[in-house]
């Protein structure tokens, strides 16, 4: 009987049964069919006929009995199972403004294949370099192959891909056409895989980022219910976790902070790592004194060493750090105001390179009346928190879906 009564088909109870037990799998490590039953509740001839469906199907291996492994002594001794690890394959493809990279990863979300390009930064300032679209899709492409080839994999064992760009994605995979710059940013990249997996996803890279923070063992969102991916570098994007659940909006654009354009002391969405570079040339251009910041190449010059030279105390780069300290608390601020969040987790190249713009932001916020304010904290996944995302993303895609796809019968290398 289902919850309002009705009869339920042998074939419908079948396939919850399965996925009960695969869900539990998935969970766990090796199991025997009372720890299955245990855990979902079913009985033992459920179990062990789901089980043999499931390997049938290529989900579980069969591994030594429990006697084979020192844990069963006496009587008839248990068939152990486990999910089979390397029975399919996922995707990350992150295609940032500077790097572009893919991993492959097992069902477990181990990565277990890498590619990555640094490309010349496309900054959100620059919407007119929509020449590079090809050369993009044509270095997605190549990441997807070279990773697939040191994960040393079939092609076709990839069940799902989610690809991140930063740019608001729509629910068929395209980014809204007003902005030039999101054009570029996502250049058609869901008709380029839409064959290369059964389960294909374009995602913001922020929402990703989000994913991951409430994912991952370290994660900054895991013990909160709502809270905000804040990714800053070259623009400005965020990630919504409200009370448990992705909000993306209906072009995908919830997390897009252009009305920070409005928004007094603030002015627009640029990124923290751009304003750090155009405030620092603009002081050196002016005459900035003759500290480190003033010794620094205004044609190379990057965040790090602004923030080096605030760090030996140069007067005109810490002026810069607590512009931008004072900026940041101010859009946690609005935002916390906006959203009444529990949290901003600070990501992206400001987390890495400005780390001390995020400690002096969150002080601020802690000296403030404003009962709104959001905890800050600063991201601990590095420049990997959107492809942990992305992982996560397609994996969940695979488990709600796993009765209908069929994993390779071939084994991994």
């Amino acid at each position: 009987m289902d919850e309002n009564g009705a009869a339920t088909s042998p074939q419908v109870l079948q396939r919850v049964n399965a996925r009960r037990v695969l869900e539990y799998a998935w969970r766990t490590g090796a199991f025997t069919a009372s720890d299955a039953m245990a855990a979902t509740g079913l009985t033992r001839s459920t179990v062990i006929g789901v089980c043999d469906e499931l390997l049938r199907q290529g989900w579980l291996d069969e591994l030594g009995d429990a006697r084979a492994v020192g844990a069963y002594t006496k009587g008839r001794p248990a068939r152990r199972y486990a999910l089979r690890d390397r029975a399919a394959v996922v995707i990350a493809v992150d295609a940032g403004h500077d790097r572009i990279s893919a991993t492959v990863a097992d069902l477990r979300g181990t990565p277990i294949g890498r590619s990555s390009t640094v490309i010349a930064a496309v900054r959100p300032d620059r919407p007119e370099r929509l020449a590079d679209a090809g050369r993009r899709r044509a270095l997605v492409r190549a990441a997807i192959d070279e990773a697939l080839a040191d994960a040393r994999v079939d092609p076709s064992t990839v069940l799902a891909m989610t690809v991140a760009v930063p740019a608001p994605v729509d629910r068929d995979g395209a980014s809204p056409a007003e902005n030039p710059f999101w054009r570029l940013a996502n250049p058609g990249y869901a008709e380029l895989v839409r064959e290369d997996a059964a389960l294909v996803t374009i995602e913001n890279d922020a929402n990703l980022a989000a994913v991951a923070e409430r994912s991952a063992p370290e994660g900054g969102g895991r013990d909160v219910d709502s809270f905000i991916a804040l990714m800053s570098g070259e623009g400005m994007g965020a990630g919504l976790m409200i009370d448990g659940r992705l909000v993306r909006g209906r072009r995908g654009a919830a997390g897009e902070l252009r009305f920070l354009d409005h928004v007094q002391g603030v002015g627009s969405p640029d990124g923290l790592a751009l304003l750090a570079r155009r405030w620092a040339v603009e002081a050196i251009e002016a005459g900035a004194g003759d500290g480190p910041l003033a010794r620094l190449d205004p044609a190379t010059l990057d965040q790090a060493a602004v923030a080096d030279a605030a760090a030996s105390g140069d007067p005109t780069a810490v002026g810069i750090i607590d512009r931008l300290s004072e900026r940041l608390a101010r859009i946690c601020l609005v935002l916390g105001d906006l959203l009444d969040v529990d949290r901003v987790v600070v990501g992206g190249a400001v987390a890495e390179s400005l780390p001390e713009v995020v400690e002096r932001a969150g002080r601020i916020l802690e000296e403030s009346d404003d009962p709104t304010a959001p905890e800050l904290r600063r991201s601990a996944l590095g420049d990997d928190s959107v492809t942990i995302g992305a992982i996560e993303h397609a994996l969940a895609a695979v488990r709600s879906r796993a009765l209908d796809l069929t994993p390779s019968a071939r084994p991994a290398a």
